[in-house]
């Protein structure tokens, strides 16, 4: 496990935590409150007029007020076992040291896909009967079984893979040639700092993010300013950052422009 694959385990098991935490706080009001709720009398209604009437009131209004909070609780728990579980959902992140190493044994998988499919549609016209067809797609690695689903064909009777499998795969194979020569591109850069005052804008390869550092808690023009161009506050960094990307870095110039402008004013 590297840092990057440690990091996301960390912030999947801190989510288990906070889930387990609020579920736990859920459950013990949900009791109190029932068990407030049996010291009424059946059907026992408030005594209007009554010198009980205001503290009767009170009791039950504690008693909605303790159920609705663990309501509340109960689906904070529920939104941080959603946020564990997508943790590491979301594809190779570029923050993976590993991303390159990941990303080509991706697109080996997609490649031989594709030619795993291409063989298989061969196979199947050129063996025009399903005597033929299924023995040459088993010897190409598929089951009996699929090789039979094969030559079926689909609802609409296409055989073999369809034309728009092959193509959606090709399209995965670009994309992800795109991002492997994306991020070959970005880890031959060298970081880049520049100090101005008040603040120093940085292009960490190391980080992989656009960071701005500042001397002190900017104001909220300034704070607005990075928020307008997705800069996010990276309390671990001490810095506003997004990610180290082309649009990223223009970003940083948009920003760094609009300080100069603001500093003019």
């Amino acid at each position: 496990m590297n840092d990057y694959e440690q990091k996301q385990a960390d912030r999947r098991e801190r989510f288990q935590d906070r889930a387990e935490k609020a579920a736990t706080q859920s459950d013990a009001l949900y009791s109190a409150a029932r068990k407030r709720g049996e010291a009424i009398p059946f059907g026992q209604p408030i005594l209007i007029g009554h010198h009980s009437e205001r503290r009767d009131r009170n009791f039950r209004a504690g008693i909605n007020r303790m159920t609705e909070k663990s309501f509340e609780l109960s689906d904070k728990a529920k939104y941080y076992e959603q946020k564990a579980a997508t943790v590491g959902t979301g594809g190779i992140s570029s923050d993976d040291p590993d991303a390159l190493v990941k990303l080509r044994a991706e697109l080996a998988e997609c490649e031989a896909d594709q030619e795993r499919m291409k063989a298989a549609n061969k196979a199947i016209r050129t063996g025009k009967t399903p005597d033929k067809q299924v023995p040459a797609l088993v010897a190409l690695g598929f089951s009996e079984a699929t090789a039979q689903s094969l030559i079926k064909g689909d609802f609409c009777g296409r055989v073999g893979f369809p034309a728009y499998k092959l193509s959606n795969n090709n399209g995965n194979m670009t994309r992800i040639k795109k991002r492997i020569q994306e991020l070959e591109s970005r880890r031959s850069r060298e970081t880049v700092e520049v100090e101005t005052e008040g603040y120093t804008y940085r292009e960490d390869t190391e980080e992989n993010r656009v960071m701005f550092v500042f001397d002190g808690k900017p104001s909220q023009e300034v704070r607005d300013l990075l928020k307008r161009n997705a800069f996010k506050w990276s309390p671990s960094r001490n810095a506003w950052v997004r990610q180290l990307t082309g649009s990223g870095i223009y970003a940083g110039q948009t920003v760094r422009e609009g300080l100069a402008k603001l500093k003019a004013e």
